[in-house]
């Protein structure tokens, strides 16, 4: 199975450093805007930070902008029933604008991600984690976005986004990685794929 190579790895690592610095520059007033509203408007912690599964299947903790209430279920979002009820008042304007995502940016900087990878499986999504593993995408760092996010996002059955996830590790490159990101801003600026 092909993996990263040395080189690949670098490239990515400066990249992300460089780019981490850049957003995180560019997004320091809305993050303390997003942050206010959330303590403003919902009991709890600003931040969300849940058990993922990284690179090598090793668990790391992952922040977000709390967008749930403090007594939702640690499970997917498609998993819960009537997911709506369980979000705080600004919960779905984050995530459909994606700005909920955007404390990764420290999992980025310390290396537990990259801008661009398969997404972080949830610790207890055994069925996902499982089919990686079985296709060799667990050697890959976990991104803020990826092939399968741009390609359906929320929308995709696991054996697909498995799929995407395995042609992103065949395929891994810097052009690609770039190719990615431009397709996710114009993805997260339309609002595409995002069911909760």
């Amino acid at each position: 199975m092909v993996s990263e190579n040395k080189w690949t790895g670098i490239m990515k690592r400066l990249f992300d450093l460089l780019m981490s610095c850049v957003v995180l520059c560019l997004c320091c007033g809305p993050m303390l805007l997003v942050a206010l509203l959330v303590k403003l408007t919902s009991k709890g912690p600003i931040l969300y930070w849940s058990d993922r599964i990284g690179r090598d299947n090793s668990i790391f903790k992952m922040p977000k902008f709390r967008t749930m209430r403090t007594d939702t279920p640690a499970v997917a979002t498609h998993l819960l029933n009537n997911p709506d009820r369980y979000l705080t008042p600004v919960g779905k304007f984050l995530r459909k604008s994606s700005l909920d995502e955007l404390p990764q940016l420290w999992s980025i900087i310390i290396g537990d991600m990259s801008f661009v990878g398969p997404r972080p499986a949830l610790y207890n999504q055994d069925d996902l984690i499982a089919l990686r593993t079985e296709n060799g995408v667990h050697c890959l760092t976990p991104g803020l976005t990826g092939w399968a996010q741009i390609n359906g996002r929320d929308e995709l059955p696991i054996t697909v986004k498995v799929e995407f996830d395995t042609y992103y590790l065949k395929h891994i490159s810097l052009a690609l990685d770039i190719k990615i990101l431009c397709l996710t801003l114009f993805k997260v600026l339309r609002s595409d794929g995002v069911q909760h």
